[in-house]
């Protein structure tokens, strides 16, 4: 009897170990270059499988007939009737057992094929996951972030100086009657908003270009116009208008003028001279600005530019990416490598906006080669410096955003790129920054800021309506000097991308999932891992 018992209870046991839904047949494994996180991670896996191996050997002895010469036939007979009645329970046991997994897994696949799909995974929303507990995410922080954000303020200070020597030459090598002319650059991004965490550190800055007199850029945005689809909202064109072009004005105002009178801009031979040039830079049979004819001349000029100053510096400069000519990268002798990103832009009217070819850690969206994108890092950056003001000293607000894009990292590399990228993130920040009083941001807040960025990024995911924080956006403060007609435009979505691609959605919605549920194991393994040890003591 008791041999019985103890056989339904192993093989019970044995079921559930085995069974999916207890250990997943996802790939949880951390990348290579964590090496020591992934043998970690591959020594747990080993102890569960050696631990199963136990259970099943144990069943299997337990299933083998005893020999015992000792007892009569009878007893033999007797025995063997009860034990055949606990095979019989055990049998049952496991064909109730496979019948329910077939049966699961047939109704998640019909589930799977209808649109209710998209809310499968409400199951493992984030009321139900538990987050790093506060001591570990202060000791984390501590000693993992701030050790990032120390080594980010001497690239930039390098970057800085080394940008303004190669723009510095690049104006020098451009011929200026038929060139485009180069401004200074302009700082943007999550290294000079202060919370890049991840690696490799780098900056990015934009640099402002416009065409020779007397020629113009003439900038269409599409925020404000109904006939633009949505997934182009942020997307604009850049006419190039000539001196001849009835949209250029001059102040000779030269139909006035009499015959024997002339406007030295609207000379034939200049005109010419500069036309023939500059319409390398224009899309073909058009006079749309073409960004892949932008981007040959810019990798020219830098290039130039280089070897003009490349005896002063003892490093070498390389292209880090062939399709982004701006994104350099400077190797030391040392062995140590800073990279860079320097991306040509184009001012829009008199504000801070501009019309860029592309962010550079994310890919163009649009496959026109005219279609140039609205980047409003400038606007963003103000209002995170004038809104950092009014917070408590040491505020948790860019802890919370570094350690979610740190998680999101990880993640990314375990189950590749989704559709969820660093800026989303930033944008639910500043949402929510706004949402909240000052006082919530103190620094003993941070566990519960940074569940409300996962609650708020989850909402958003299955309602797939993130809104820009700059487009449409009437609770912006007035400090940052929005143009008006983009505060009063419709609201831009920034998971329309979402609605039109719903493979793309379930793999970014499973990706966040799996993020939160490894949000803890990550955070553990990191700062156990910490050079000084810090975590390993405080545990004791």
């Amino acid at each position: 009897m008791q041999a019985g018992i103890f056989k339904v209870c192993l093989v019970v046991m044995t079921a559930i170990v085995n069974h999916p839904l207890l250990f997943p047949n996802n790939d949880t494994s951390f990348p290579a270059n964590d090496d020591l996180i992934m043998e970690k991670l591959r020594e747990r896996e080993e102890n569960l499988k050696k631990q199963q191996l136990e259970l099943e050997q144990l069943l299997s002895r337990q299933e083998e007939p005893a020999e015992d010469d000792t007892k009569t036939e009878s007893q033999e007979s007797k025995g063997g009737s009860g034990w055949d009645f606990w095979s019989t329970v055990s049998m049952v046991i496991f064909l109730m057992i496979e019948v329910w997994r077939q049966d699961f897994k047939d109704n998640n696949s019909h589930e799977q094929s209808k649109e209710e799909d998209d809310l499968l995974f409400l199951g493992n929303n984030c009321h139900g996951v538990s987050l790093p507990n506060k001591p570990m995410l202060t000791i984390f922080h501590d000693q993992y972030i701030r050790a990032s954000t120390h080594d980010a303020v001497r690239s930039r200070e390098f970057v800085e100086g080394f940008a303004d020597d190669l723009l510095e030459a690049l104006k020098s090598v451009c011929n200026r009657d038929a060139d485009m002319e180069v401004d200074d650059s302009i700082c943007i991004g999550s290294m000079y908003e202060n919370w890049r965490v991840n690696r490799p550190l780098i900056c990015d800055l934009l640099v402002p270009f416009s065409p020779p007199e007397p020629y113009h850029f003439r900038c269409q945005t599409w925020v404000s116009d109904p006939s633009i689809g949505p997934d182009k909202q942020s997307y604009g064109t850049i006419l190039v208008c000539g001196p001849d072009d009835e949209s250029c004005s001059c102040v000779c105002d030269k139909k006035r003028l009499g015959e024997e009178m002339l406007c030295l801009l609207h000379s034939p031979t200049n005109s010419k001279k500069v036309r023939k040039d500059f319409n390398l830079l224009c899309s073909r049979n058009t006079n749309y600005l073409d960004i892949d004819q932008v981007m040959k001349w810019f990798q020219t000029a830098v290039t130039k530019a280089w070897s003009k100053i490349s005896r002063k510096y003892e490093f070498e400069l390389t292209f880090s990416h062939l399709d982004s000519p701006g994104a350099l990268r400077v190797k030391f002798k040392s062995g140590k490598v800073i990279s860079f990103n320097i991306t040509p832009v184009v001012q829009y009217e008199d504000t801070d906006l501009y019309f860029i070819s592309h962010f550079p850690s994310t890919p163009r969206e649009v496959s026109s080669s005219t279609y140039w994108m609205l980047s409003f890092s400038v606007y963003e950056r103000r209002f995170l410096k004038d809104f950092a003001k009014n917070l408590p000293a040491n505020s948790c607000h860019l802890s919370c955003l570094q350690i979610i894009t740190f998680l999101h990292s990880k993640q990314c590399h375990i189950t590749g790129p989704s559709g969820l990228t660093t800026y989303h993130l930033k944008t639910v920040l500043m949402h929510l920054l706004l949402s909240r009083p000052y006082s919530d941001w103190d620094r003993v807040l941070l566990e519960d800021r940074l569940r409300d960025m996962f609650k708020s990024l989850e909402k958003s995911l299955l309602e797939k309506k993130l809104y820009h924080f700059m487009v449409g956006n009437g609770k912006l403060p007035d400090t940052v000097k929005l143009p008006e007609h983009f505060r009063v435009a419709e609201p831009v979505n920034l998971f329309r991308s979402f609605v039109l691609n719903r493979d793309l959605y379930q793999k970014t919605l499973s990706m966040f999932y799996e993020m939160l549920k490894n949000a803890t194991v990550v955070i553990n393994e990191y700062s156990l891992h910490l050079p000084n040890g810090a975590t390993n003591k405080s545990s004791h």
